[in-house]
């Protein structure tokens, strides 16, 4: 499966590094695309302005987003995910440092697929990304997503 893309929304930079370093050791090929910022990630998903071009942007499989992000939060990019038809399947995982159930309870009630708290560690990091090749690239049956035209 390693033609699929993964959008990964998260604007620490240590963040985006340890991940990309989680996702190699677990040999996850996939794509990664990043977007540093909740509008970003919305341009992204919509495919305007610097993302305009689908064969660089392809549309992801899968999108990994933070809560706390700058400009729009997770929350206001989830919702808006879940506002668009063609993106109703779409898998969004919240991977976010925050552990409070207000925003579990918001994530799920929006339509998130997974809520995972960020692990403090890099050796917990790489068993999560172990868990998520396993779950949601091996195991678990996903809908390809189109570009609407």
């Amino acid at each position: 499966m390693s033609s699929h893309t993964i959008l990964l929304v998260e604007d620490n930079e240590d963040d985006v590094f340890l991940m990309k370093r989680a996702l190699r050791a677990a040999g996850i090929e996939n794509p990664l695309q990043i977007a540093e910022d909740g509008q970003a990630a919305i341009d992204y998903l919509s495919g305007t302005g610097a993302y305009a071009d689908r064969t660089l942007n392809p549309l992801p499989m899968i999108v990994f987003l933070d809560l706390k992000l700058p400009y729009k939060s997770g929350h206001e990019v989830l919702d808006w995910i879940r506002q668009q038809p063609h993106f109703e399947t779409l898998v969004v995982i919240i991977l976010t440092s925050s552990n409070e159930q207000v925003d579990l309870e918001r994530a799920y009630k929006s339509g998130a697929n997974s809520f995972v708290v960020k692990p403090p560690t890099t050796v917990l990091l790489q068993k999560l990304a172990d868990s998520f090749k396993l779950w949601w690239l091996n195991q678990n049956q996903t809908i390809a997503i189109t570009a609407k035209s």
